[in-house]
């Protein structure tokens, strides 16, 4: 399988450097979320921007303190994603 990028556009993809592997996944769509930080003390800084994308998801969530492989990066978020079912939007000439 080949993993492809795809940016929505955000300040928060430019600034912190976060693209979607699979553009059919929604940010509703994410059940587990791992935060993996060099530094354990840098993670709160990071928090009011997690809150804001994944607060009302409320996924599961695990932070690991480990090296990250360029020391310019301050945050790696892995999430897993659960794609739900889409309603299809109801056809306007059909009648009940």
């Amino acid at each position: 399988m080949t993993r492809k990028l795809i940016s929505s556009g955000s300040t928060f993809e430019r600034d912190i450097g976060y693209s979607r592997a699979d553009a059919r996944c929604r940010l509703t769509d994410v059940v587990r979320v791992r935060y993996i930080l060099p530094e354990r003390d840098d993670f709160p800084k990071c928090w009011p921007v997690l809150q804001r994308y994944l607060g009302d998801i409320r996924p599961a969530a695990t932070m690991i303190v480990a090296g990250l492989s360029d020391p310019r990066m301050k945050i790696e978020i892995e999430v897993t994603t659960r794609r739900q079912k889409r309603r299809k939007a109801a056809d306007p000439t059909i009648r009940p």
